[in-house]
């Protein structure tokens, strides 16, 4: 198939499940890689009760048929919604749809599961409901094939990180910080091969989970309440023994590692050492901030080569100043220099979701869409299923 100019939309919601975000993008093939431009973005919060129901599916232990079935229909209709108030308050004509549905459950590992060792994912979001609304295909269900070539399914926004930011003079790191945090590393000059991708642990995830114990709020709003705490030492070191810290790459996280169960342990062994409920939101904030730079430390800036370095943050925790502020902290004396997504001309909420159009354009034109060097995948192969009106 010819590749040619597609107006797409991109769909994302993310673990932190507070809503839905759509990128409007134009795609164009070019020389080396695909042209991007980012031509408009809109975020839409999630009903309240669509969202407890995300919430409890996540961090149910057992759940009904009846009820997941429900909840794969309705963020179907609430995507397709969206992508359609999106497209009428920007008056674009879509050709094309990249959803990647609320993940409701990834194991990137394979474990025992009746009688076979199996890793699985899975992303709800009935897209013939956006498709049927929108009347234009729909790209869905990314993950599987990466898998089932060997990979972790994650992280897939490294093809949209390479198209996008790659710089011949600089190193750059794309450090997303949604529910959870992941990061892309390119050395300056790196091609797709030379890049470093994996999630470092929990971005706003646990920090959100306090703020809503504690203070009854969905989330700690520019970190006002941590920018009045204090970061408690001893509890920071005892929570980074998780294991998963100590994880090489390609490795993926979620709510199975730093969802409710770890936000429990992680606010009582803030309590062992203060009663103030705005030092655990400041050492919760200390966690993402803590663990992104030690994972930089590890796994990625002897793979810089010197060069001077970008840290581009994207995702809800760019809008966090006591956790930007602290990133940078760590990260400048490293030799990094922190930025936000925005200054480069793409909207901190709105990369991820532009990632999916991206790929959703790959899937339709039959190009691969993953980066074998992010997933760990043993070969590049053509992402999603396609969902026709």
């Amino acid at each position: 198939m010819r590749s040619k100019a597609m107006i797409v939309a991109g769909v994302m919601s993310g673990t932190s499940a507070d809503g839905i975000d759509v990128a409007v993008v134009r795609v164009e093939p070019g020389k080396l890689r695909p042209r991007l431009a980012l031509l408009a973005h809109e975020g839409f919060p999630y009903p309240a009760a669509l969202r407890r129901a995300v919430l409890a599916a996540m961090n149910s232990a057992s759940t009904s048929t009846a009820e997941l079935a429900r909840l794969n229909w309705r963020l179907g209709m609430a995507y397709a919604e969206a992508v359609a108030t999106a497209a009428k308050k920007q008056r674009v004509k879509l050709e094309l749809i990249g959803c990647h549905g609320q993940t409701l459950y990834h194991q990137a590992r394979a474990e025992a599961y009746a009688g076979r060792k199996l890793a699985c994912t899975w992303q709800a979001g009935e897209a013939a409901a956006i498709a049927n609304e929108i009347k234009v295909p729909v790209v869905s269900n990314f993950r599987p094939a990466d898998m089932f070539a060997g990979g972790q399914g994650a992280p897939l926004v490294s093809l949209l990180d390479y198209v996008l930011f790659s710089d011949p003079k600089r190193g750059r790191v794309l450090q997303n910080i949604g529910g959870i945090a992941n990061l892309t590393a390119m050395p300056a000059a790196g091609n797709a091969d030379q890049l470093i991708a994996f999630d470092t642990g929990p971005g706003n995830m646990v920090i959100d989970a306090l703020a809503q114990k504690l203070y009854g709020k969905q989330f700690d709003r520019n970190g006002n309440i941590a920018g009045r705490g204090a970061v408690l030492a001893q509890a920071l070191d005892e929570m980074l023994k998780d294991p998963y810290f100590r994880r090489k790459p390609p490795c993926t996280a979620g709510r199975e590692q730093f969802g409710s169960q770890y936000a429990a342990r992680f606010l009582k062994e803030c309590k062992r050492h203060s009663k103030k409920p705005e030092d655990a939101l400041a050492t919760a904030t200390a966690l993402t901030a803590e663990s992104i730079a030690k994972s930089y430390a590890q796994f990625v800036r002897s793979k810089m080569k010197g060069a001077p370095v970008d840290t581009i943050v994207s995702g809800g925790g760019a809008r966090n100043a006591t956790l930007m502020a602290m990133l940078s902290r760590w990260l400048e004396p490293m030799g990094c220099r922190v930025t936000s997504s925005e200054a480069f001309g793409m909207p901190a909420e709105a990369k991820e979701a532009a990632a999916f159009a991206l790929l959703a354009w790959m899937t339709w034109h039959q190009l691969p869409g993953n980066v074998p060097a992010a997933t760990g995948a043993k070969r590049p192969v053509i992402l999603g299923q396609v969902t026709f009106v």
